[in-house]
C-alpha cells in the first residue's frame, strides 16, 4: 500500500502567534511508512510555540515506538526547562500516527484528535484528555451540558508539565481508501464532525488539509488550527 500525506498550520484570525507545530512540514508519500504529528503548544507567547516544537522534534527522531516518540517529546520540554527555569509550564498535546505493516499506531495525549474516515463514515478514534470529556465519560453530564461549561478546555494530561505521563496507544488496521486526519482543537472547536468528513473525502490530501484550516478560520478562526491527514492508495 502507498501512503501520502500532507500537513498544514496557521495561526488562525484571532491569535497573533502560531503555537501549533506539524510533522512534516511539507507533503510526501511513501511506498512503505508514514509519520505525522500535530502538537497544539501551551503557555503563552513564545513558550507555547517552544513547547510544541521541541516535543515534534524529539518526538521524530525517535527511533522508538509510538507511545514512547511521544514520551520522548516530554522528556525533552522537561531538559529543557531545567536549562531555562523561566519556561516551567509550558506544554503541549500531541498526536502521532505511525502506520508501518498497514497497521496505524497512534499514540495521543492531551486534545488534539485522530479521526478515521472509511467508506464516507468518520470516527473519532482518540478521546480528549479535558475537563469536560471526563464528566461525559463518568455520566456526570451529557455531551452538551460538558460543552458549556467554562472549565471544558482545561486538560488533564499533557506534555511537559510532570516528569512523567500517561500516554494513550490505539492500533488502526489500515485499508486502502482510508484517510486519517489528525488536528488541534483550532479545528473541532469551530467545524463540526459533518462538515469535516465531507471535506476530507473530497480532493487530494494537500487540498484537504488547506480546506480543513479555511473552513475553521471561515467559521471564525479563534484558536491556531493545524491538520495532517494521510491517505491509504491501493498499489
Amino acid at each position: 500500500m502507498r501512503y501520502v500525506w500532507a500537513t498544514a498550520t496557521h495561526q488562525g484570525m484571532v491569535r497573533d502567534q502560531n503555537e501549533d507545530s506539524v510533522f512534516p512540514k511539507s507533503s510526501g508519500e511513501s511506498d512503505e511508512d508514514a509519520l505525522v504529528i500535530v502538537a497544539d503548544g501551551m503557555g503563552g507567547h513564545v513558550a507555547g510555540e517552544v513547547a510544541s516544537r521541541i516535543a515534534i522534534n524529539a518526538a521524530a527522531s525517535s527511533d522508538l515506538g509510538a507511545a514512547d516518540r511521544v514520551a520522548a517529546g516530554n522528556r525533552a520540554i522537561r531538559e529543557e526547562v531545567a536549562r531555562d527555569p523561566g519556561l516551567e509550564g509550558m506544554g503541549t498535546t500531541m498526536t502521532l500516527l505511525e502506520i508501518d505493516n498497514d497497521v496505524a499506531t497512534i499514540a495521543h495525549i492531551g486534545d488534539s484528535r485522530a479521526y478515521l474516515l472509511r467508506d464516507d463514515e468518520l470516527s473519532q478514534l482518540t478521546d480528549d484528555h479535558t475537563v469536560a470529556a471526563e464528566y461525559v465519560a463518568q455520566g456526570q453530564m451529557s455531551a452538551e451540558e460538558a460543552a458549556r461549561i467554562p472549565q471544558r478546555h482545561m486538560l488533564l494530561r499533557t506534555l511537559g508539565l510532570t516528569r512523567f505521563v500517561n500516554v494513550d496507544q490505539i492500533e488502526v488496521d489500515v485499508k486502502a481508501g482510508d484517510r486519517i486526519l489528525l488536528c488541534s482543537d483550532g479545528l473541532t472547536e469551530m467545524v463540526r464532525d459533518e462538515k469535516i468528513a465531507k471535506a476530507l473525502a473530497n480532493g487530494t490530501p494537500d487540498e484537504v488539509v488547506w480546506k480543513l484550516v479555511e473552513m475553521a478560520n471561515d467559521a471564525g478562526g479563534v484558536d491556531n488550527i493545524s491538520v495532517a491527514v494521510v491517505e491509504a492508495v491501493d498499489g
